[in-house]
């Protein structure tokens, strides 16, 4: 296949003047970025942008946007699959030297499962985000290098990889990519395929300003889009970040605060009722009279019921919020990427406004700029797909999530419910 218009002239190989003595037009460019570490010239923006990106891009390399009803969307995938992680193990090698913990990963499109250690994450999650600068590439959980054979520690990582897994699998882009697959269905045991796949991700040319040469999005009359409109979408989804970033905050450090008095506090308060109850119990005791025997176990059970209550008070929060915060930590990865994807986009807006204004003044053929507007419209097309699929993605997710907290809130209700009815009915006989 050819590669997508647009795609320009190698490096170091001026534009051909424009017919008609536009020689001197020509010499007029849109002015670069010299911070290098400026993520627009980082992630390759720049240059694709002005047409120094050409490359072959290969059919299988291709990433479609296409129109849908709430605008662009990345096409979905067609052979959509889950993976599920279970079982880490601590293994050793060097004879015992080395430890680690392996997971077990079962793709539901192969069945075939494969084990992974933390590592192999760690590299895949450093080959996409560089591959892709307009997409969120979901963080991965913590690394901890102290404790991290601890169960609590072990389990909670296990949660975090399984979000970060249902957030690649669910994206349309990073769950077809090669070394995504690789990761997936490359045998544990063999570990010439997973160098040999390993090199072939690392030595992938669809990278950097190649990588948004494999962009296709919508032609035709009616699909190009309205660089003002973009801008007001694009700086909408910023404050909508933001605000976003400051209510996951507020909310993990409200819900942590919570946790830690459910399991000190609570239960420490409902004990000390309990224990209250069961000092009345004794002193009652010391009447000997057989009338009142029903009564003085009637409030020791009492006492049994309030320091149960406490003990589910200190093992709820495991329940309802921590899954809550679980689901905020993934996100606040999302939005930790975001500044950088918008700065991409807003990069490119700029060159275009640039080449306008050239134009404007002849410094520049109509061409020229146009060529950069079409370049820009791509990253912009990429940039509102990668939006509204965040979006959705997010709906999703909360709503589920909400909807277990809750849940589990009015389990927990029952279960304390259900223990002041025991002790209540065992006064009926006294």
């Amino acid at each position: 296949s050819l590669g997508p218009r647009g795609a320009g002239h190698p490096p170091g190989h001026p534009h051909p003047p424009g017919g008609g003595g536009g020689a001197a037009k020509s010499s007029a460019t849109v002015s670069r970025n010299l911070n290098r570490f400026s993520t627009f010239v980082k992630s390759g923006g720049e240059a694709f942008v002005l047409g120094e990106a050409s490359g072959f891009v290969k059919d299988g390399d291709k990433l479609c946007v296409v129109l849908g009803p709430r605008g662009p969307e990345w096409q979905e995938n067609p052979y959509p699959f889950q993976c599920s992680i279970e079982d880490p193990t601590k293994q050793t090698k060097f004879k015992g030297m080395k430890s680690y913990i392996a997971y077990k990963l079962v793709p539901s499109h192969t069945g075939q499962q494969v084990h992974r250690r933390y590592k192999h994450f760690d590299w895949l999650y450093g080959r996409l985000a560089e591959k892709f600068p307009v997409i969120s590439v979901p963080h991965l959980p913590e690394k901890q290098a102290t404790g991290r054979f601890e169960e609590d520690f072990i389990s909670k990582r296990r949660k975090g990889l399984a979000w970060w897994m249902d957030h690649m699998c669910s994206h349309p882009v990073l769950a077809q990519c090669d070394a995504f697959q690789h990761f997936l269905t490359c045998p544990s045991t063999d570990e010439k395929a997973w160098k040999q796949g390993k090199r072939k991700a690392e030595k992938d040319e669809m990278v950097g300003a190649n990588f948004f040469l494999t962009i296709s999005v919508p032609t035709g009359p009616g699909a190009s889009l309205d660089l003002q409109e973009v801008e007001s979408q694009v700086d909408g989804f910023k404050a909508f970040t933001k605000k976003m970033d400051e209510s996951a905050l507020q909310l993990n450090h409200t819900a942590n605060e919570f946790a830690r008095k459910q399991v000190t506090g609570f239960k420490k308060e409902y004990q000390k009722v309990g224990h209250s109850f069961k000092c009345l119990s004794q002193a009652f005791e010391l009447d000997q009279q057989a009338f009142s025997a029903g009564l003085n176990q009637a409030i020791a059970f009492t006492a049994e019921a309030y320091d149960a209550i406490g003990d589910l008070f200190a093992d709820q929060p495991r329940q309802d919020l921590d899954p809550v915060m679980d689901l905020l930590a993934l996100y606040q990865g999302h939005l930790a990427n975001f500044p950088d994807i918008i700065h991409v986009q807003k990069g490119a807006l700029t060159k275009v406004k640039e080449s306008k204004r050239h134009v404007e003044e002849g410094k520049m053929e109509l061409q020229k700029a146009e060529g950069i507007q079409e370049r820009c419209n791509i990253i912009s097309f990429a940039t509102l797909a990668e939006i509204n699929h965040f979006h959705k993605i997010r709906v999703r997710d909360f709503k589920s999530q909400m909807q277990h907290f809750l849940q589990q809130q009015i389990l927990f209700f029952q279960k304390v419910t259900q223990k002041l009815e025991e002790a209540l009915h065992k006064y009926d006989s006294v």
